[in-house]
């Protein structure tokens, strides 16, 4: 019983965090597929790839972690101030304009519910729209720091077991596969083409290791 009680609050947790996963995967993908192929253009050494593959893996997930528990705190932070405002006696007419309405208009809707609060409350929550379910900051983390190592691992990977020369192209392959996962997912949850959306996704990271690449061996050849 306890197991299945576990299970689902993680796949609500997961659901609830399906936007900053694909962010974080998105990030961890293209951030360290530039990296690699960076410096793999520049050098025999698997070890040297490794390294830098690792440690940038590494300190890119972390900095997003801290980054996903910022924005997830702030935007909680903000909503509660709002909510806070929103119950400080500030007049209707004063509230609807914040919400975008000119004061004519502002004035009209105030004039049609004033003397029924029932009416004046469900004016307001028309405006504010459905609430947003809370974000837990701790939970944003966790998803992000998974989500970012995991997707830079990918392309770190094939250098573990394979000879540099293989593993630049069995990396390449297996990146492309995991860029193309992540166009459908983002089309998926932002109801976006999904062909349209997979090319973006996918020439953000080659265009990435392009730039890994080229400035790797601009590096090298003026070093040289």
């Amino acid at each position: 019983m306890k197991i299945g009680s576990t299970l689902q609050r993680l796949r609500i947790s997961f659901a609830n965090s399906a936007g900053t996963i694909v962010f974080g995967m998105e990030d961890g993908t293209v951030s360290i597929f530039g990296l690699i192929f960076g410096v793999a253009a520049t050098t025999s050494s698997t070890k040297t790839v490794l390294i830098a593959g690792a440690s940038g893996a590494a300190a890119a997930a972390v900095s997003m972690m801290a980054g996903a528990y910022l924005d997830a705190e702030t935007t909680q932070d903000k909503s509660d101030a709002a909510a806070a405002k929103g119950n400080s006696g500030v007049s209707l007419s004063s509230r609807l304009a914040d919400a975008g309405l000119t004061s004519q208009q502002s004035s009209a809707l105030t004039a049609a519910v004033q003397g029924d609060p029932h009416a004046a409350d469900g004016l307001l929550l028309a405006l504010k729209g459905a609430a947003k379910e809370r974000l837990n900051p701790f939970e944003q983390a966790f998803w992000m720091l998974f989500a970012d190592f995991f997707a830079a691992a990918v392309p770190i990977l094939p250098f573990v077991f394979l000879p540099i020369g293989q593993a630049r192209i069995v990396s390449g392959i297996v990146t492309v596969a995991l860029l193309v996962a992540l166009g459908i997912g983002r089309a998926q949850l932002g109801r976006r083409n999904v062909p349209r959306t997979v090319i973006e996704t996918v020439s953000l990271g080659i265009g990435a290791a392009l730039a890994g690449v080229g400035i790797g061996l601009l590096i090298d050849h003026s070093l040289s």
